[in-house]
């Protein structure tokens, strides 16, 4: 934790898309705290700190809501789907050293052998890691792969204190030749090609 997680949340007694609405117009974000048992906590949160803030995957905050502290991860952002304006955030109250279950995104470091292709099959992998020290995301490092090499799930190096909760076979990166990849492609653009044609005769 840093000084930067530290957020300010304002306790909101009113609901409704006209208040949310206003405090978004006041610079605020509405949001609401669960977890352990307690009841949900509606509050408002500064938005610009927090928007910056949740731009990591996994956001952890620690809050001061009226003088009490909570720690909390952002577990859902929504947002509007034209403007991007963050509408709301759900966050859960989680304790140090307690365990979370998280999505971690999937970076693909390194070059595979010249006349490959990487296709990323998957960009997250669901993990358990404990809340105060969550990764940013996890590497997969596709070096020197030839093609027809694939990385599953559970070949993917976690870093210390993470466990694998995805399924061990879930595949993340495979590895083909240029032109196999090309072909594909091209196969699947003239299957969904087709389907437009067969749904414009159809009607």
């Amino acid at each position: 934790m840093t000084e930067d997680n530290k957020v300010v949340a304002e306790l909101r007694t009113s609901f409704g898309k006209g208040f949310a609405r206003r405090l978004r117009a006041a610079g605020q974000i509405p949001a609401v705290i669960y977890g352990h048992g307690t009841e949900p906590v509606h509050v408002a949160l500064p938005g610009h700190q927090v928007a910056l803030l949740i731009r990591r995957a996994n956001a952890l905050l620690e809050l001061d809501i009226e003088g009490r502290a909570e720690l909390a991860l952002v577990k859902d952002v929504q947002k509007d789907p034209v403007h991007q304006i963050i509408e709301h955030i759900d966050l859960l109250v989680v304790k140090k050293g307690e365990k979370v279950s998280i999505e971690l995104p999937v970076v693909v470091v390194g070059e595979a052998f010249a006349g490959t292709i990487v296709q990323l099959e998957n960009t997250h992998l669901a993990v358990e890691a404990e809340a105060t020290h969550i990764p940013e995301h996890v590497e997969v490092s596709v070096e020197g792969l030839e093609e027809g090499s694939h990385i599953t799930a559970a070949d993917v190096k976690l870093p210390k204190g993470v466990t694998l909760i995805a399924d061990p076979e879930l595949l993340i990166v495979a590895v083909s030749a240029q032109g196999v990849a090309d072909s594909l492609a091209e196969a699947e653009g003239d299957a969904l090609e087709a389907d437009a044609i067969a749904s414009e005769t159809a009607e």
